[in-house]
């Protein structure tokens, strides 16, 4: 779910990836400027205010780091997401270390983009949202940290509400394992195989959530992920 009032502020010197950034963003219902350097981007953090900067390292005169150094440096109080074709495990910690909110490498999947976008700004800024979410007869309550569904109560372990509570958060797109891996079990080198202990859980989850249950909401999405969705009519 967008936040239709959310600026985003995109730092990148490839016009090309730059123009299909705005473009794609804006289509989900964001407000969204762009710059070409670390200076024109600098002065649209302090004039423009955004709430989310989506950063490219590579950058003329001035590299992407420098940047987020410098804003952390200064207080500002903006989520960062790295957008970039170094995509070391050595280079996310890098990004991650200085002070990034999330990192993404490039080529990338676009619909994971919004997805994370989507998660930054929910995590991160106030929210004017209830603490309740919703999908179908299923309810969660972030602050009680409680599920229910059909007004039954599912007795779900600490890590079971946060994989759920994410695939709720993401509710009608696909979530991968890598982005479960990444978001959930903050798991940063995918040298580390997680996706069997992912599959666990969504086994156990699947149990308490749609077994009792005549219509199911946790899809598996064949090659690609899992959907927490209403089945169409």
């Amino acid at each position: 779910m967008t936040q239709t009032s959310s600026k985003i502020l995109i730092i990148e010197d490839d016009r090309k990836m730059s123009d299909a950034l705005v473009t794609g963003i804006q289509a989900a219902g964001y407000e969204v400027i762009a710059a070409g350097s670390a200076e024109e981007g600098f002065f649209l953090v302090h004039s423009e205010h955004p709430d989310l900067l989506l950063l490219d390292l590579t950058l003329p005169q001035r590299n992407g780091l420098d940047i987020l150094r410098q804003l952390r440096k200064d207080g500002i109080d903006l989520r960062v997401l790295i957008l970039t074709s170094h995509n070391t495990v050595e280079d996310r910690v890098a990004g991650l270390n200085t002070g990034a909110d999330d990192y993404l490498g490039k080529p990338f999947s676009f619909p994971e983009l919004l997805a994370r976008i989507d998660a930054l700004l929910r995590r991160f800024l106030p929210s004017k949202e209830t603490s309740t979410l919703s999908v179908g007869d299923l309810c969660l309550d972030r602050k009680a940290r409680t599920a229910s569904r059909g007004g039954d109560v599912l007795d779900l372990t600490a890590r079971e509400f946060d994989l759920l509570l994410y695939l709720a958060e993401n509710r009608g797109r696909t979530v991968s394992r890598e982005m479960l891996a990444r978001d959930v079990w903050r798991e940063m080198s995918r040298f580390t195989p997680i996706d069997n202990v992912i599959d666990v859980q969504i086994a156990r989850l699947r149990r308490k959530v749609d077994d009792p249950f005549s219509i199911k909401l946790l899809q598996t999405i064949r090659g690609l992920g899992f959907s927490l969705r209403e089945p169409l009519p």
